[in-house]
């Protein structure tokens, strides 16, 4: 039997939606069919079919019940046909009569498997296409069986946080660091209330002309903080990445920017050290996240700061620039001891504005909103023009949302393993990285951080290549609308020994009202499982990919994608598919 494991569900409303959730184990033990019966190996049961069915049929009588050997497992053990489904104490008395006996191993019943979704009930978790899609998502969800960012400090230093209801339960105490009263725009200097009051700004009172026109607060470091940590699975908003992680708003950028000196300081106190006039940090940061920068090097001053914080055992983020430019002319991008991060686009290209370059370590998803807002990067903000007002959520774009996915995807790591140093960190997220599935000019780094693939690798500490072969049919296999079956194949050589226990299953079916398909991956030897099921899902196409366990089965041989269309009225095709060993 194939097992199938996490679904990434890949799609955002307005433009492909997200994949229908794979079906939920029902709740309690289904009743058991057959069991599993290993018999010792100088048996006679365990070498002969005909000695194994008389001994089923022997511990049925023995039971109450008709036993019928059924077929000899690729393992050696005897699958044992219960006869009909038997409740859990009938069950419980006919493995008590096998493990009676002394020539048996071990038995088992032999239950079945569900598909294992890993999809919030976030209602705005179809517009983070940056998470799960698999053509230029971060494979996210495929990281969330191992960690959550439980335990892990992130230091968001930006304009501070505004309220928002779908991030207040993982917000600590940070600090305001903002010096000049003016730029703080708050009333004072600073203080250990790292609020956002806003930072908007007049045309021209930032001096040389700067801004060119007025414009209105962004309440940037929430957008940054709900990407990182928004509280998941609360029936409302986003998704954040490492979603049991807590953030610490450390506020540098108020009106016309901020300043070297603050910054400096903000990096010494949000990773454990001291800044002379301020309290010491109770809750220091395993991660820094900072999406700002301007041009010119990387001053020493900088540069000591945070090389003081990595050998404290920070890891340091920072967004490669928005200046479509090489990033080694913006400071702090082209500072050593960090992660530097361009911007990615929905289709995996290095997004239009974004910098590039040799100093670039990794690319993430920061959106394109100049294509339409479905395809930038959805988030927490605030509706204030000025000050605070209602609490909303809206598309950004920039290598500023690209580096809280980093961020995330290291606080993710830090809860795996807690003793992970910034270096691993780093080199972890970079060898684990996928090819760009665009186009990139310039240099993009290692490639498309892939979450997944990350924490797979010992816990995301040991820097591995990204896996195996890709089998590919790209070849349009049309549904017909008379719930038959109908397949596309794909021929998979060269794979010794059997399939993994991750085999990834890329689907691209478009068809409108998704919830008319069921979809089953079919091994060579002809198991199955199903990947989806119908339901009431009135969204169209599935682009979605799956993780399945196939150990059990080998991996060469002709694989199936089988789709039928179970009700009248919609129709489609697969577009493609793949295998990925």
């Amino acid at each position: 039997m194939l097992c199938v494991g996490t679904a990434t569900s890949v799609a955002a409303p307005t433009a492909a939606p997200d994949a229908a959730p794979a079906p939920s184990a029902p709740a309690g033990q289904a009743p058991v069919e057959r069991l599993i019966v290993g018999y010792k190996s100088m048996t006679t049961e365990a070498n002969s079919d005909s000695a194994a069915a008389k001994d089923a049929e022997a511990k049925g009588k023995k039971a109450g019940e008709s036993l019928d050997f059924d077929r000899r497992l690729g393992t050696g053990a005897a699958l044992v046909d219960l006869g009909g489904e038997l409740g859990k104490k009938d069950a419980d008395d006919v493995m008590a009569a096998f493990r009676a006996d002394p020539d048996v191993a071990y038995v088992v019943p032999d239950r079945r498997v569900y598909a294992a979704a890993v999809n919030p009930n976030d209602t705005e978790y179809q517009r983070q296409w940056d998470l799960f899609e698999s053509a230029a998502g971060m494979n996210v969800p495929g990281a969330w069986d191992k960690a959550t960012g439980e335990g892990v400090k992130v230091a968001v230093i930006d304009t501070g946080y505004v309220a928002h209801s779908d991030l207040a339960g993982n917000v600590i105490a940070g600090y305001d660091f903002i010096s000049d009263p003016f730029m703080a725009n708050d009333g004072g200097g600073r203080d250990s209330n790292a609020a956002d009051p806003g930072d908007w700004m007049l045309q021209g009172e930032c001096g040389n002309n700067y801004p060119e026109r007025d414009t209105t607060s962004s309440w940037h470091g929430t957008h940054v903080a709900g990407t990182i940590a928004a509280t998941t699975n609360n029936s409302k908003g986003i998704a954040g990445i490492a979603y049991n992680a807590t953030i610490q708003p450390v506020r540098v950028l108020g009106k016309c920017g901020g300043t070297t000196a603050d910054i400096m300081d903000s990096i010494t106190w949000a990773s454990g050290g001291t800044v002379s006039g301020v309290p010491n940090n109770p809750n220091p940061a395993d991660v820094i996240n900072m999406s700002l920068g301007g041009s010119g090097a990387c001053d020493s001053g900088t540069q000591s700061a945070i090389n003081a914080a990595v050998n404290r055992g920070t890891t340091v983020v920072v967004a490669a620039g928005n200046s479509n430019a090489n990033a080694a002319n913006f400071n702090p991008a082209n500072c050593s001891n960090v992660i530097t991060v361009a911007a990615s686009d929905r289709e995996g290209n290095r997004a239009s504005y974004s910098n590039y370059g040799t100093i670039v370590d990794i690319t993430a998803p920061g959106g394109e909103t100049a294509v339409s807002s479905a395809n930038g990067i959805w988030s927490t903000l605030n509706s204030g023009t000025r000050s605070p007002s209602t609490e909303n959520y809206k598309a950004y774009q920039g290598t500023s949302m690209a580096a809280p996915h980093i961020a995330g995807l290291a606080a993710l790591m830090y809860q795996a393993n807690p003793s992970v140093t910034p270096a691993q960190v780093e080199s972890s997220i970079r060898s684990n990285a996928r090819t760009l599935p665009g186009t990139c000019s310039g240099g993009c780094g290692a490639g498309l951080a892939d979450a997944a693939r990350t924490l797979g690798a010992s816990g995301g500490t040991d820097p591995q290549p990204p896996t195996g072969s890709v089998f590919t049919n790209a070849n349009n296999v049309n549904i017909p609308d008379t719930r038959t079956p109908v397949t596309s194949s794909l021929a998979v050589t060269g794979i010794s020994g059997n399939a993994p226990a991750d085999l990834q299953i890329a689907v691209d079916i478009k068809h409108t009202y998704r919830g008319d398909l069921k979809i089953e991956i079919v091994a060579p030897s002809g198991a199955s499982a199903v990947l989806q099921n119908t339901s009431s899902d009135s969204a169209d196409n599935v682009i979605t990919t799956y993780t399945v366990d196939a150990s059990g089965v080998a991996a060469s041989g002709t694989w199936k994608l089988r789709v039928t269309d179970m009700y009248s009225g919609d129709t489609g095709y697969i577009d493609s598919w793949s295998l990925t060993f």
